[in-house]
């Protein structure tokens, strides 16, 4: 069984490869600015997609996407801002979210959840 820091990588690495499938370009994985990391930045034509992906192997504690904490929201918002700056990107931006379970021995289920929230509203 993999530990969670593989099950992680194991799922980011199908998250990265949904999105290409789906018509998104790739523009960083796992940008860190502070204490935050977004695990990848992408553009879906004039969007620009910031995606947290949650991995985890049972739901016994809950759903993947319901590990995205308010803090980590917040984080996520403060490196979108530093991205933005650094980039000097001008465009509409989303926050989305890839929920997958991944059971030991079984098949992946993935979940993209666009627009999985928005900064300043709870």
């Amino acid at each position: 069984m993999a530990d969670s820091q593989q099950t992680g990588a194991m799922g980011e690495t199908l998250a990265r490869q949904y999105l290409q499938q789906h018509g998104y370009e790739l523009l960083a994985t796992n940008w860190r600015y502070s204490k935050a990391e977004v695990d990848i930045i992408a553009t879906d034509g004039k969007q620009l997609i910031f995606v947290e992906v949650k991995t985890r192997t049972t739901t016994a504690f809950g759903q993947p996407e319901e590990f995205v904490s308010p803090r980590q929201q917040e984080r996520l918002v403060q490196a979108a801002i530093a991205y933005l700056e650094t980039t000097s990107w001008e465009c509409e931006i989303r926050f989305d979210i890839i929920s997958i379970l991944w059971p030991p021995g079984g098949e992946p289920r993935l979940r993209h959840l666009p627009d999985a929230f928005f900064p300043g509203f709870e």
